[in-house]
């Protein structure tokens, strides 16, 4: 297994270079080609009008998106250009998320970058959390603080869930160019550490019949249910540079009220995640 063809979703309104940069990483480790892939929509303000004024306000703005996208497309080429097998631009005047996952099924990873701090604005960017969980694809979160593709060191956040097995195996390329993985359990009030334990020395035993040497870490009980801040410091400890876990294992409704890993995995800006569903 591995990634023959990188999409890269390349923003109108964020910084797009941590994106671009892992993107092509990820192509010159597995001479892979690059697709990059841009969309917007333009979306009237509050205070439309109509008739001719409202024609030449839709005209302006439709302008402004496709001046915008022209923009992204030769960003896109000057840092692909160089670094990948093949690349390809596709871009539409439309909904960001509904083209984006007309279009993941030509690649083998998504790459994306994290949620604004600004209001989210569906006309301009697609969320990572839609097309994490519709495109059938494993989505690579980079935050716009990363600066490369660290992959000295791996962290699996593990559960044994159908999403983190999953997303262990659509991470095997990387994971195989790791020089060091853990697999790492967090111990919740309900569960057994042996278990946890039993369940992580499984899935190291599988990883090295795929020719990956990883280790098992399930730390000791500390009283801390806060779980993102427990992964965090494994991820500090260890040097993580890109961890992968399952995405919403729980209901996206719970996670999306009550906060959850997913959440915090998307949002963080310390490090690369690799995200299934």
């Amino acid at each position: 297994m591995s990634y023959a063809t990188v999409m890269v979703c390349l923003a109108l309104d964020q910084p797009n270079e941590a994106r671009l940069e892992a993107a092509c990483g990820i192509a010159e480790r597995f001479d892979a080609g690059v697709v990059g892939i841009a969309a917007s929509q333009f979306s009237p303000p509050l205070y439309f009008t109509s008739g001719e004024q409202a024609q030449n306000l839709i005209d302006q703005g439709q302008a402004a998106l496709k001046s915008r996208m022209a923009e992204l497309e030769a960003q896109f080429f000057g840092a692909a250009g160089k670094r990948a097998r093949s690349v390809e631009w596709r871009s539409a005047i439309d909904v960001p998320v509904r083209y984006l996952l007309q279009q993941a099924r030509c690649a083998d990873i998504i790459v994306s970058g994290g949620p604004s701090d600004a209001f989210s604005d569906p006309f301009l960017r697609a969320s990572p959390k839609d097309l994490v969980m519709q495109a059938g694809r494993p989505l690579l979160v980079v935050p716009d603080t990363v600066t490369l593709l660290d992959l000295r060191s791996m962290l699996v956040a593990w559960k044994d869930t159908p999403e983190a097995r999953r997303a262990i195996v659509d991470s095997l390329p990387l994971l195989r160019k790791a020089e060091d993985v853990t697999i790492a359990e967090i111990v919740e009030t309900d569960d057994s550490r042996p278990e946890a334990i039993s369940r992580a020395r499984d899935v190291v035993a599988w990883l090295s019949r795929h020719g990956i040497v990883a280790r098992e870490l399930v730390p000791e009980k500390n009283g801390d249910r806060d779980v993102a801040a427990q992964l965090d410091r494994i991820a500090a400890d260890v040097g993580a540079g890109v961890i992968v876990a399952g995405a919403y294992g729980h209901s996206r409704f719970r996670e999306l009220v009550l906060g959850g890993m997913t959440q915090h995995l998307i949002t963080q800006t310390a490090r690369c995640v690799l995200l299934s569903h």
